[in-house]
């Protein structure tokens, strides 16, 4: 088996200084900024709890978006292999985070919730299938150590109804 390593780059830099630093816990914004060369920065702040602007995506909101988007590409990209055509799919991620009495936290677990359209019912369970494989799969489940679990459901495309 031929391994292949992929390095990825990114810049975070912190946005939220109102003039005095941290020089104290209420002194500054948690605001801060994502970017990746030749791509739209994400403007980002911790969770609204933490004093973040709730407006903004914070770190957690990333990592289950990260988990929700790795899998759906291993999804489609298994689907159009083994010949289940997809027409729609969304995914309604939840996340379960523990807070410390210490104020360290973590994930719990993460649920998929993706609803897929695919073209007719006799694609169904392959589509079903191809959940799992995609999990296996997943470069961002793969790396955390917490369960990522899903709850697909796939329904038929109706007749009528537009692609």
């Amino acid at each position: 088996m031929t391994t292949k390593q992929q390095q990825y780059q990114l810049t975070v830099k912190w946005t939220g200084n109102t003039g005095n630093g941290t020089a104290s816990k209420d002194s500054y914004e948690r605001s801060h900024e994502v970017s990746v060369k030749g791509k739209q920065k994400i403007k980002c702040s911790s969770d609204s709890s933490y004093k973040g602007d709730k407006t903004k995506n914070n770190p957690e909101d990333l990592l289950l978006a990260s988990l929700s988007a790795c899998h759906m590409l291993w999804f489609l990209h298994f689907c159009a292999i083994e010949g289940v055509v997809v027409v729609d799919y969304v995914d309604h991620a939840e996340g379960k985070m523990i807070q410390t009495t210490n104020g360290a936290g973590y994930f719990t677990e993460v649920v998929l919730n993706p609803t897929v359209i695919v073209q007719n019912s006799s694609m169904i369970n392959k589509a079903h299938e191809l959940h799992k494989k995609a999990s296996d799969f997943c470069f961002i489940a793969n790396s955390v150590k917490f369960p990522v679990y899903q709850r697909p459901i796939t329904l038929e495309l109706k007749a009528g109804a537009a692609a």
